[in-house]
């Protein structure tokens, strides 16, 4: 037979000598059937030795059901922890027989959104949609949408939006007797929001400890030299960096001014990426249960795709804070 052809029902029916019917209830394992375990055994083999591959198309079509689970995406750039949290959220549903599709839908893009197009079981977003895209993404015939919009301050939204990261740092700073506190914010303009959320909570907790203000700046390799200083000056003393990657630009800025690192200015940083621990001086870093917040999203998307109870709410994604030279 020949290899560019796929193999069909009809093409086993055929080598066994039974009915196509036959060949469709031992394949979809029809329940309520009374084929003999022997014809059973010679279907299954054919179709082993055919190459037989299920027409999935064609199966969705008939059980309105894709198999597949679409994750939207904030137009954020790809760092560590996210794709952490993209990774084990596939595995889990691909062991469940799921397969994950991300999109980032970005300002003025002109593509076809993929709920149009994939018509997934499930989409999901890595922060609530707004009212308007909800609708949208349920007019195209999505029968379930993560999470819905009143859920920007429920346990569902929180557990896949933000952590209480910028707690830790701060706490951790002022444990090792830190009373004068700046953020490193990133410089990127798509993680406006996310910055602006973690330095209002690094504030917040600061203000608990009885201290403020928390300078602020964002930097990068082309100002860090000029923002360090200058907090230097100010008589700062303990930095809380958005992530690994700026904490490891101040203190490299910092070392490169004569200003040691941490017994004139402790630096922590976040997501406790690889750089965190082999930078020289290792680098503080809040660690967050990416792994665990992946498995929680597939447990969310399984629920909603098979209509089983959904898992209990997760306020928060475990987080620690893992100390190292740089504090």
């Amino acid at each position: 037979m020949s290899t560019e052809k796929r193999v069909t029902a009809t093409d086993i029916a055929r080598e066994v000598g039974v009915s196509r019917a036959t060949v469709g209830f031992v394949l979809n394992s029809t329940p309520g059937q009374t084929i003999s375990e022997a014809t059973q055994e010679k279907v299954l083999a054919a179709a082993r030795r055919l190459g037989y591959r299920p027409h999935l198309a064609a199966q969705a079509l008939a059980s309105g059901k894709s198999r597949v689970v679409l994750l939207v995406l904030p137009d954020w750039p790809i760092e560590y922890s996210m794709r952490r949290h993209v990774d084990e959220a596939s595995t889990a549903l691909d062991e469940a027989g799921y397969s994950l599709v991300t999109m980032t839908p970005h300002a003025g893009g002109r593509a076809r959104p993929l709920w149009e197009t994939l018509q997934p079981d499930v989409v999901m977003g890595m922060v609530p949609f707004s009212e308007e895209r909800y609708e949208e993404i349920r007019a195209s015939g999505v029968g379930a949408v993560i999470p819905r919009p009143a859920d920007r301050d429920a346990a569902t939204g929180q557990a896949l939006s933000f952590s209480d990261g910028p707690r830790l740092q701060v706490d951790h700073l002022v444990q090792r007797g830190h009373r004068r506190l700046a953020y490193a914010a990133s410089p990127d303009s798509r993680l406006a929001d996310l910055v602006s959320s973690r330095y209002q909570l690094a504030v917040t907790t600061a203000a608990h400890h009885g201290i403020e203000p928390v300078l602020t700046a964002a930097v990068d390799s082309a100002n860090a030299s000029d923002v360090i200083a200058g907090w230097h000056s100010a008589g700062v003393t303990g930095v809380v960096a958005y992530n690994d990657d700026i904490a490891a630009v101040v203190i490299g800025a910092a070392l490169r001014h004569g200003i040691p690192v941490p017994e004139d200015l402790a630096v922590v940083g976040h997501d406790d990426s690889p750089i965190a621990s082999v930078f020289v001086p290792s680098i503080s870093s809040v660690h967050v249960d990416d792994e665990g917040l992946g498995r929680y999203f597939a447990q969310l998307a399984l629920a909603a795709a098979t209509g089983a109870a959904p898992p209990p709410p997760q306020h928060h994604p475990q987080v620690t804070l893992r100390a190292r030279e740089s504090s």
